[in-house]
């Protein structure tokens, strides 16, 4: 058996089966001695002579079976659609190594659905939530303008739709595509409300495209706390660098920044506001700035302003420090986004303190750890340091578990010269 030969070609098929495949494809499916796939993909090329091997459960199986006839038997491994998307394509490449491997990828039905919907598919967020359940991809939804879904068993599309309106997030028009490619094939479009009390075939891919102006929707809620407001409360822009900063937190931060009624207080790198927001409810009547360069950001700094009710918020669309001089001398200073100019940053924010006020500053990696406790060290001779570690108690049937929220960084200064007495007064 010559090199070529000894190659195990991954192809990708249709449902239109032999008919729809290039003849190079048509040709290495038609001379192979061991075909293998899935159930469904083998019923495809039922009319083929070759022995077949259907893939189960146990990928492990079908590894020590390519393992076993690598070099003694043409073998073709026949795959719905693009092997490499979301296929088995990967996972026999990351096993036995690529140089083993041909792909010729056919067109998947992720690709058939956004034609047939006539959408561009290249900027939307694609997921399998057979790998992917919808609670560890909410974060990604809620933000995209359009998504691709290929459902499971266990979340299929009314359940989708179902699970989405409970979180509030009936912001979406949604489209189930049904057996694409075959005769019985079926495009539903409609609310997720009316999804949600239909039936659909297994073999189905779900879009979502979000309705014209509709930003995140924060968790409605019937009273918001002074502080510590579950996340979700807050619209938020997800995924990016600087996610929200969490409850807990929020709470600590804001607990080391002594915020007091009259109190000025900025937050530089705000993000969603979450912070600043918190605080403004804490220094009424005094006043908070929002500083944010992001401009779906500032946009999220208005609208959840506006969520809160809070009028002692001003949110400052620019780039710091070199805004600074433009706001009023600050008792609190909260940095939640250093970034590279960690130093000039914080040496700026630290000289604008007035005397005795105090600064606290948010990091998430070791790296800026270190640069923000040099600086802060060389500014004040006295830093106070906290790691956060926060574990979340979760339900899980008749059982309690606890996950783990990403550790962070809490570091705070206070600046010398007036007692810690408070701020004075601001009327109004």
């Amino acid at each position: 058996m010559s090199a070529a030969e000894a190659k195990v070609h991954i192809i990708g098929i249709g449902s239109d089966g032999l008919a729809g495949l290039t003849g190079r494809a048509r040709d290495l499916l038609t001379s192979a001695e061991l075909v293998i796939g899935s159930e469904h993909a083998l019923g495809l090329v039922a009319e083929l002579p070759a022995e077949k091997c259907r893939i189960g459960p146990d990928l492990h199986e079908v590894v020590r079976t390519i393992e076993n006839n690598l070099g003694r038997k043409r073998m073709v491994v026949v795959a719905g659609g693009d092997p490499l998307f979301y296929g088995v394509a990967r996972y026999l490449c990351d096993r036995l190594g690529k140089d083993h491997f041909e792909v010729w990828p056919h067109v998947s039905s992720m690709q058939l659905a956004f034609a047939r919907i006539k959408e561009s598919w290249e900027d939307a967020y694609l997921t399998n939530l057979a790998t992917h359940p919808l609670d560890t991809v909410l974060d990604r939804i809620r933000t995209a303008e359009i998504v691709g879904l290929f459902t499971s068993e266990q979340e299929d599309p009314p359940s989708v739709a179902r699970q989405l309106l409970a979180r509030g997030l009936d912001y979406f028009r949604a489209y189930v595509c049904e057996n694409l490619g075959s005769p019985d094939e079926r495009v539903t479009q409609g609310e997720l409300s009316e999804i949600q009390d239909l039936e659909f075939a297994p073999l189905n891919v779900m879009i979502l495209k979000r309705k014209p102006d509709r930003p995140d929707a924060p968790r409605p809620v019937g009273r918001f706390r002074r502080f510590g407001n579950p996340d979700d409360v807050f619209a938020q822009s997800r995924p990016k660098s600087g996610l929200i900063t969490q409850a807990e937190v929020r709470s600590i931060s804001l607990a080391l920044l002594d915020i007091q009624p009259g109190s000025v207080v900025w937050d530089v790198g705000a993000g969603s506001g979450s912070v600043a927001i918190e605080a403004a409810q804490l220094a009424h009547p005094g006043m908070v700035f929002a500083i944010e360069q992001d401009s779906a950001d500032y946009h999220l700094i208005l609208a959840n302003a506006e969520t809160f009710g809070v009028r002692n918020l001003t949110a400052v669309h620019g780039i710091a420090p070199a805004v600074f001089h433009t706001l009023p001398a600050p008792d609190a200073v909260f940095v939640g986004g250093t970034g590279r100019e960690v130093a000039r940053l914080l040496e700026s924010a630290f000289a604008a303190l007035r005397p005795g006020g105090r600064l606290v500053a948010n990091v998430a990696t070791l790296e800026m750890l270190t640069a923000t406790y040099a600086t802060l060290k060389a500014l004040t001779g006295s830093v106070e340091v906290l790691l956060v570690n926060i574990a979340r108690g979760v339900e899980q049937l008749e059982t309690l578990r606890f996950d783990a929220v990403n550790p962070t960084f809490l570091l705070a200064v206070r600046k010398p010269g007036r007692d810690s007495g408070g701020p004075p007064q601001i009327a109004g």
